[in-house]
């Protein structure tokens, strides 16, 4: 149901497609999700805001029923069938090496590479901060390509991380289920806080 709000630039429904009717969805049909489809996902949530520019946030593809296999043996069994069935499944990490791509000409990065470039416990939570930043956009990003996101935090962090980053710079923030919703897609909308519950003045 669209809510007019007058103090809002982005249009009624763009809203709605957005926010108030997105839905994290649990079943999925099985129209596939092509490699376009991501590409302008990302080019649209790549301007997502983080410290230094670090952009942190990597995504792995899995495609193969191979890779499928494996990230499913990873999955809390609640999440095993959705997993196994969405058409996309995108492992979203974060980069614990990011300062390697941080680029020398930004005014800020003699303060950047004082901080990051020597302290990996530094790095890994402000990859790990960042790189959440980013997937909030993901997921808003896959929203608007008309497709719906299952983010899940319900696995094996451990195991997903040596299954697929073994090298030991990445680590898993989510994995994401991606497609069109499918029968019975979404369960009841749970309660969100009011305005005045969460905002305060000082």
């Amino acid at each position: 149901m669209t809510i007019a709000n007058d103090a809002l630039v982005l249009d009624a429904a763009a809203q709605d497609l957005l926010f108030r009717e997105a839905r994290t969805a649990n079943t999925f049909t099985d129209e596939p999700v092509t490699d376009e489809q991501l590409q302008a996902i990302y080019d649209l949530v790549k301007y997502a805001p983080t410290a230094f520019n670090q952009q942190a946030l990597r995504v792995v593809l899995v495609r193969s029923a191979e890779a499928r296999e494996r990230l499913v043996a990873q999955m809390a069994d609640g999440n095993k069938a959705k997993t196994s069935s969405a058409p996309l499944v995108a492992i979203l990490a974060a980069d614990n090496e990011f300062h390697e791509e941080l680029p020398n000409q930004l005014p800020h990065f003699p303060q950047a590479k004082e901080m990051f470039f020597s302290e990996r416990p530094v790095r890994e939570g402000s990859a790990a901060f960042n790189g959440a930043l980013q997937v909030g956009y993901f997921i808003i990003g896959v929203r608007a390509a008309g497709l719906a996101a299952g983010p899940m935090t319900g696995y094996n962090a451990a195991g997903i991380n040596k299954e697929f980053f073994a090298d030991g710079e990445h680590s898993v923030l989510a994995v994401v289920n991606i497609g069109k919703p499918g029968e019975d897609a979404w369960f009841p909308r749970s309660p969100r806080l009011s305005y005045d519950e969460v905002v305060s003045t000082v």
